[in-house]
């Protein structure tokens, strides 16, 4: 299984708001920077072949007036439910607003998480009104990724997008399954350090690949710590195309071929490719009645054993 946990997809660069336009595009896996106005559902599904499942992600910021709206990417999502997965973008600055859209998003329009990005929202990420929307999270079962949203714009709040400021909300809520963008980039160390501490910590790798180096480094600082399980695929899609980041990961160690560097071993390279992130977060599909009485039937015979 392979799950593509970061992209995007909108009608109209207009929707970005101040956010402005994307660094780059990726038209059916081909990368092409002549035209960064639209990223559109026929390019995202072009792009989205090379994996089994794809996340597609909702992005609500009042304070940047960006908006891409929940429901047209569950309308998109609906159209191919077999290879697509919704996540809600929420905007935690208004809670009340915030949980309303929630409900709206899980019970009418079967979206299956929630993205917030706190720099680009203009909101501390453990703010009174973002825990209540993180709590609620929770008791609906749907994970939250946080971008960091630091690349978005030069509004964008910094001192609101470091990974260690998740580490409040990880501990408050352990049950939630937090997914940290870009692996926290450029705060990567942070993110290794929560990756260790808490089960139910998680980070993508989109947007790292761009950087090969600095990838290598932050995956081989992730080996050696012993959190490479702890990492899902991400593309990045419309800045970058599934492809294309799947064959940089496997490259990954020509940088150092030929040097006394490290090498990252292979195995753990494919374990992010091939990482089932869906059942990870808890979005795997429900088990059917036949399964379940096999499961029961497994679980009597160990009891009988034990």
């Amino acid at each position: 299984m392979i799950v593509d946990c970061f992209t995007h997809t909108w009608s109209d660069a207009a929707k970005l708001g101040q956010a402005g336009r994307p660094v780059g595009r990726c038209r059916g896996g081909e990368a092409d920077d002549r035209d960064r106005g639209a990223a559109d559902v026929s390019d995202h599904f072009a792009a989205a072949e090379p994996v089994d499942k794809t996340i597609v992600l909702g992005f609500r910021s009042r304070y940047l007036n960006a908006h891409i709206d929940n429901r047209e990417v569950a309308r998109y999502v609906s159209a191919h439910p077999d290879r697509l997965v919704g996540f809600a973008g929420i905007d935690p600055s208004s809670s009340a607003e915030a949980i309303a859209d929630m409900g709206i998003a899980q019970e009418e329009l079967a979206m299956r998480g929630v993205a917030v990005a706190p720099a680009a929202q203009d909101f501390h990420p453990t703010a009174t009104q973002a825990m209540r929307v993180y709590g609620e999270a929770a008791r609906r079962g749907l994970p939250i990724l946080f971008h960091t949203g630091v690349h978005v714009t030069a509004a964008t709040k910094l001192e609101y997008a470091q990974p260690v400021l998740l580490d409040e909300i990880a501990r408050e809520f352990p049950s939630l399954r937090v997914v940290i963008a870009h692996m926290g980039y450029p705060w990567v160390n942070e993110t290794i350090a929560l990756l260790a501490k808490h089960a139910n910590a998680y980070a993508e790798i989109s947007w790292l690949l761009h950087q090969p180096w600095q990838a290598y480094q932050a995956l081989l600082s992730a080996h050696q710590y012993g959190v490479m399980d702890k990492l899902l695929f991400g593309s990045g899609f419309p800045a970058a195309c599934a492809s294309h980041c799947i064959e940089d990961l496997y490259s990954i160690n020509h940088l150092v071929h030929g040097t006394n560097l490290p090498t990252i071993p292979r195995e753990q390279l494919r374990g992010i490719v091939e990482r089932d992130a869906l059942a990870i977060l808890g979005l795997a599909p429900p088990a059917t009645a036949a399964e379940s009485r096999r499961r029961d039937r497994a679980a009597d015979s160990d009891d009988e054993a034990n």
